[in-house]
């Protein structure tokens, strides 16, 4: 199966997932109340153990040692998409209370929800290693860049904002994989079937997120759609054919571009509200790409494969 097989396969899987949230929460099997503990779960537990267990598992130290030009490009990247952001902020006219999270929504895609589990899927060997190592840059962005989406930039930066239990299991599998320690088999079994949970639990929460918003509001906005575009059609097409002038593989160039082409990460519905802004715009914003994201996805990813 090639990749766009697989990518066509992933999406078939999240929209099923996120249908099955839509129907949980309109047959109120859940609610509002109830989404968070999944949420939780998801990024407290579920999603760092995949992460550790996917690197422990499924790379080695040659890989490890040529990851870092990810760490280049995802800097690059989020220089470039910030100012495309200051300036899309202009074009669309938004008001002030939707500037800052505008410019979230750009920023930051939902590399945990949906990226990895996507890259990890298309990439079994070294995938999962590709997004930890971007989601190491992504969220020093968030606790950096992001506290700044409010007009008043509340907050500040705090390193300690970074110690979260996803980046904690990236260093971890990194200095194992380092040292050549292996967990026993048992734990490695235990962690890697919780692991194995995150992706399903995490597009339900997304789906049930989406039950109860208006659907014809956002499908309206056309501001929105300007981060499909910018951010999830121009970015990854722009960064594949930039990293084809340097020296970098193929797996690599393809994984990153894809990985920077995510929808909006749905933390950013958490920041706009904290922050006093339009919520309910930042919600729209992460319906809107998700949904363009089923679109999008396959067909940017046949686009760098069979044409650029």
């Amino acid at each position: 199966m090639n990749t766009f097989d697989i990518i066509l396969q992933q999406v078939g899987l999240f929209v099923i997932y996120i249908l099955a949230g839509l129907l949980l929460v309109k047959t109120k099997v859940l609610n509002r109340e109830t989404l968070e503990p999944i949420s939780k779960f998801v990024i407290k537990m579920a999603l760092p153990l995949m992460v550790f267990i996917n690197i422990t598992d499924g790379t080695d130290k040659k890989n490890l040692y040529e990851s870092w030009p990810i760490l280049v490009i995802a800097v690059g990247f989020y220089i470039c998409i910030y100012a495309a952001g200051a300036m899309a902020v202009k074009f669309f006219k938004l008001q002030e209370s939707r500037v800052g999270i505008y410019r979230a929504m750009l920023l930051f895609g939902n590399i945990g929800f949906i990226g990895l589990p996507m890259i990890s899927s298309v990439f079994p060997e070294n995938g999962i290693l590709y997004a930890s190592v971007f989601m190491l840059i992504d969220q020093f962005m968030l606790w950096t860049l992001g506290v700044k989406t409010s007009p008043t930039g509340e907050g500040g930066f705090k390193l300690k904002k970074m110690i979260n239990p996803a980046t904690v299991a990236i260093v971890l599998a990194i200095v194992l994989k380092f040292t050549g320690i292996r967990i026993p088999v048992l734990l490695d079994t235990a962690f890697s079937k919780i692991g194995s949970t995150a992706s399903p639990l995490a597009m339900i929460y997304v789906g049930g997120i989406f039950a109860g918003i208006s659907l014809k509001k956002y499908l309206r906005e056309i501001s929105l759609y300007g981060i499909v575009l910018l951010k999830m059609i121009l970015a990854p097409v722009f960064l594949f054919l930039i990293l084809g002038l340097f020296p970098v593989s193929g797996e690599l160039r393809l994984a990153t571009s894809l990985i920077v082409g995510m929808p909006t990460m749905t933390a950013v519905v958490m920041m706009a509200n904290a922050s006093g802004l339009d919520g309910d715009y930042a919600l729209g914003g992460v319906f809107i790409t998700t949904i363009s994201g089923i679109i999008t996805l396959p067909a940017v990813c046949w686009l760098l494969q069979y044409v650029l």
